[in-house]
């Protein structure tokens, strides 16, 4: 089996789009969540909490590229062009040749543009049409205009499974260069900031609803936790094959050994603690290392009632009790389809500086949530050379990736 290794990467964050600045955000120990009172006309909607990140879209993007791309496309795009950068595979002839491939996911696609198709049944009218409206709803657009972007041949592997989005897209793209299917993948999710998604966890009663408190919450495995925030951002990841990325002197981030994925098979919204620990496994297995070697967790920490307890009792039968761990969701909220991605960075960036961010507002610890060496209050020295990062989407999927230190 081929070592897939981290070249690049590229995102765009509400805590930064590059470490220096998202490790200065996570030090201070904000978080990045908004209260928008413009929502208070919407009946029946109880969340007013969300986290946007501050973008633009490039002034050098062609008008004629952007016409199929809607915000989630232009943010994927961008943080693919920094990763692109960092990795130096800009103007290289394996972006084009075939050999490079992009596996990438989001929820959905641009939901600004979907009132422009509902308004065929509802309006019996077809005005707010045109010809890029499905290119830009569709929920493999992010993926697809990468490869149009940056004139990529090999494979496409869309990966639209909710919070799993992003982690599956960087698993996939993991498999391919191990089992020799590409030399190089982009791989990541992306999600755009809009209320429509916010009034669908809202429905499920899912959303906080301290309004008032916007600095206070989310507060995954705290015991006054009420409820997740919806954020937006991007994040891709160059993964390369190790001879491939040695033979041109690429800078190496760290090296993915392992990766676990599976579903619940039981209820869509239900989280199951039994096969969130098989994900674990899985990856455990894939990797080859016993759960004593995992350093830290980066949890999906929703801050939901029912997921966070799942998730920590899993956590602790596959990786065994006092495992240091905590969520990046925080701080910037629930990033939907790109949350697998960033958290993954993040992870690979933290243990580089051996340096863990704490979850905060976790004050005290749910008493129902497993015993696990949480992190509050501070940051953390750690000095270790694998980690994990884990999440779990509706519909049951369950996601596992374990990122080494790189060595030679």
């Amino acid at each position: 089996m081929r070592r897939v290794v981290i070249t690049g990467v590229g995102a765009v964050s509400a805590l930064g789009n590059n470490w220096a600045d998202v490790q200065s955000a996570l030090a201070a120990g904000h978080n990045k969540i908004q209260r928008f009172a413009e929502w208070d006309e919407i009946e029946g909607l109880n969340t007013r909490l969300g986290a946007p990140v501050d973008f633009t879209t490039p002034a050098h993007y062609p008008r004629k590229k952007l016409r199929s791309m809607g915000r989630v496309s232009v943010m994927a795009v961008s943080a693919t062009e920094q990763a692109l950068t960092e990795a130096g595979l800009v103007g290289e002839p394996c972006l084009t040749n075939g050999s490079t491939g992009v596996s990438y996911g989001s929820c959905i696609g641009t939901p600004a543009d979907v009132p422009a198709l509902t308004r065929v049944v509802t309006d019996k009218t077809t005005i707010d049409l045109n010809a890029s409206t499905y290119l830009r709803t569709m929920t493999h657009t992010a993926t697809v205009n990468i490869g149009l972007f940056f004139n990529m041949t090999g494979r496409i592997i869309p990966t639209a499974s909710a919070c799993t989005s992003g982690s599956q897209g960087v698993g996939y793209a993991y498999e391919a260069i191990k089992y020799g299917m590409q030399d190089v993948m982009v791989a990541g999710g992306a999600e755009e900031f809009h209320v429509t998604p916010i009034a669908v966890f809202d429905t499920l009663f899912a959303t906080s609803t301290r309004n008032d408190e916007p600095n206070l919450t989310p507060r995954p495995f705290d015991a006054e936790r009420d409820g997740l925030v919806i954020g937006e951002g991007a994040c891709s990841l160059i993964l390369e094959e190790y001879e491939h990325a040695r033979a041109r002197g690429a800078t190496i981030l760290g090296e993915i050994v392992g990766y676990g994925t599976n579903s619940d098979g039981a209820h869509v919204t239900e989280p199951s603690a039994e096969t969130m620990t098989r994900a674990m496994q899985l990856a455990l297995a894939d990797a080859k290392v016993s759960p004593d070697a995992i350093g830290y967790v980066n949890a999906h920490g929703t801050a939901t009632a029912k997921g966070d307890i799942a998730e920590s009792r899993a956590t602790a039968a596959a990786l065994g009790e006092g495992k240091p761990i905590s969520s990046l969701k925080s701080y910037i909220g629930h990033t939907l389809g790109a949350c697998g991605a960033l958290e993954a960075w993040m992870s690979v960036e933290m243990m580089r500086s051996q340096w863990f961010a704490p979850t905060i507002n976790l004050d005290r610890v749910d008493p129902e949530c497993a015993e696990l060496d949480y992190i509050q209050h501070a940051g953390r020295a750690i000095d270790c050379d694998y980690v994990m990062s884990n999440n779990f989407a509706f519909g049951g999927v369950n996601t596992s990736l374990i990122i080494k230190r790189y060595s030679a």
